[in-house]
């Protein structure tokens, strides 16, 4: 029996193997996304296309994140973190434990917190940061 060489595979090899490490980058450590909405402008465009970085330290208020809420995925900028107090449609509030409070910087045409029932968003449905 003749022995094929790698050779021959390797045309096919290198593109899965590239394939392969793409998708798991993308799965674990980056995040690609899509902003719909002004809503973060002049920020970040309507129609922009966005990286995000799965991995992440201690979030600061000021960091632009991209999280699920109420079965959609918003990317906003955190406005206040845990234990923080803030006013928030003129009432006083304090954020609980493990949440954030997230506003877009185009306040005039953003669904952020300001019109949440529940403003407070867990900080396990944060995917990455920008």
């Amino acid at each position: 029996m003749k022995r094929r060489p790698v050779k021959r595979f390797l045309p096919i090899l290198i593109p899965l193997l590239c394939a392969m490490l793409v998708l798991l980058l993308f799965r674990y450590f980056f995040y690609l996304g899509f902003v719909p909405s002004a809503s973060m402008e002049p920020t970040i465009h309507q129609g922009s296309l966005i990286l995000g970085v799965r991995i992440f330290g201690e979030l600061r208020t000021g960091d632009i994140v991209i999280f699920r809420h109420e079965g959609r995925t918003l990317v906003k900028r955190i406005a206040a973190g845990p234990g923080d107090a803030c006013i928030l449609n003129g009432s006083p509030i304090t954020v609980p434990s493990g949440c954030y409070l997230f506003l877009g910087d185009n306040a005039a045409d953003s669904n952020d917190a300001r019109y949440w029932e529940n403003p407070f968003v867990p900080g396990t449905d944060i995917i990455a940061v920008l």
